[in-house]
């Protein structure tokens, strides 16, 4: 009988991105293209303020596109940052982007990838 093993990460956070709908590919690539590896989209319903938004008087849709991206914690700036413009949050009732720093992640880590990092950890 093999032995399974399985990897631990600490130092991993996610990154959860709630935007109108139809704007979630061209934030992941974004993501991706700033070194995040992949994400996940889905859909919801927003509540609260639906027929307008303060003093500009613009239509909020309740459709929402979801998106969950996880993201070791020396890339977390530079993805966060290019997702936030990429979704235009810097414009009123556009949507929120925040942060969770997650306790330990597990999921396949390739040996090479962790000698990589080993190796890395021993130089410092």
């Amino acid at each position: 009988m093999s032995t399974r093993e399985f990897t631990v990460l600490t130092d991993v956070s996610m990154i959860t991105c709630v935007v109108q709908r139809g704007k979630a590919e061209a934030i992941v690539q974004s993501a991706q293209d700033a070194g995040a590896q992949g994400a996940t989209i889905y859909y919801g319903n927003g509540s609260g303020v639906r027929e307008r938004l303060g003093l500009l008087g613009l239509a909020v849709d309740v459709e929402k596109e979801i998106i969950t991206i996880l993201c070791g914690d020396e890339q977390l700036d530079r993805v966060f940052e290019k997702m936030y413009f990429a979704a235009e949050l810097d414009l009123p009732g556009a949507g929120i982007i925040y942060v969770t720093k997650l306790e330990k992640a597990a999921t396949f880590v390739p040996k090479e990838i962790i000698e990589r990092i080993n190796a890395r950890t021993e130089n410092v």
